[in-house]
């Protein structure tokens, strides 16, 4: 497989709405080799996705803006602006976002396969600005997160 350089502006990538957050894919599978997913997401206000498990990656955040409060396998702990959080693979986790503005990060999970999983169980972004996210049906969602290795444990944890 060869893989060639390239620039990603701001607005550039794949981009689907996940969960209502709108997800920029920047690297996936076919530029690294299989090695990582790099995707921006931007989750509105409050946003929490459902307590999972990712079985095969590690699963990281670089927080650009906003804050978000992250609990994993019994630990929680709110990240702001620069801070870098880990949730290794295996264990139990999810986040809400703070109620005060969107969270923007860059997801980075290694090794690669997340961006499957956000075409899957997102639709295409054709504009880019958060709409209403609208009901999720939990058993397409399920459904996906199976087929990608991801575990949903229960409901988003609350603020």
């Amino acid at each position: 497989m060869s893989v060639r350089p390239y620039l990603l502006r701001p607005d550039d990538g794949e981009a689907y709405w996940f969960l209502g957050s709108l997800c920029t894919i920047k690297a996936g599978g076919r530029h690294t080799r299989d090695r990582l997913t790099v995707a921006e997401f931007v989750n509105p206000p409050g946003f929490a996705p459902p307590l999972h498990r990712h079985h095969v990656e590690d699963e990281m955040f670089h927080l650009l803006a906003g804050t978000a409060r992250f609990h994993c396998d019994g630990e929680s702990f709110t990240a702001g602006p620069g801070d870098f959080v880990l949730l290794p693979v295996g264990l139990p986790h999810s986040f809400v976002v703070g109620p005060d503005e969107p969270l923007r990060a860059l997801q980075i999970t290694t090794p690669t396969g997340f961006e499957r999983f956000a075409a899957e169980a997102g639709l295409p972004a054709l504009e880019r600005r958060l709409p209403d996210p609208g009901p999720v049906d939990p058993a397409a969602l399920g459904h996906a997160a199976a087929r990608n290795g991801i575990e949903l444990l229960g409901p988003p944890p609350r603020a």
